[in-house]
């Protein structure tokens, strides 16, 4: 007999598939369409954040301005008080537009960053796929 204690013995609750937790995320702020994106970050009131892996950077370009930062460092470089911090990184009142390729990706990241007071953070619906099919720049 296993000792191991089986989903009902510490989480009554059955597994959350990806499609319902991206629900989930995604009502617990407002994400923005390109246009938006992109007026906010010329306006200086975002910071757009390039989370795609270089690979996919190299192939498609880059979004002009935005902050590359890889999504395994996000937190550390982007949490106001952390030691590892970018100089982009000054307040969690900071408004963050996460990127990722096709919008998924950046709405967990988007949500982790939450979890670290950055409550103006967002992702980009779409991603850098839908900003490139905006007409928006791309270099």
């Amino acid at each position: 007999m296993s000792t191991t204690p089986g989903p009902t013995d510490r989480d009554p609750q059955p597994p959350l598939g990806i499609d319902a937790l991206l629900e989930r995320v995604r009502a617990g702020y407002e994400r923005v369409e390109p246009h938006e994106a992109y007026e906010a970050a010329q306006a200086g009131d975002a910071l757009l954040v390039d989370i795609r892996y270089a690979a996919l950077r190299e192939r498609d370009g880059l979004v002009p301005g935005a902050l590359v930062v890889e999504r395994n460092e996000l937190e550390w470089r982007l949490d106001p008080q952390g030691s590892h911090r970018l100089p982009e990184a000054t307040s969690h009142a900071l408004r963050i537009v996460v990127i990722c390729n096709e919008g998924y990706a950046s709405s967990l990241a988007a949500q982790s960053l939450h979890q670290l007071g950055l409550h103006r953070a967002t992702d980009l619906v779409g991603g850098f796929q839908a900003w490139r099919g905006a007409g928006l720049p791309v270099v």
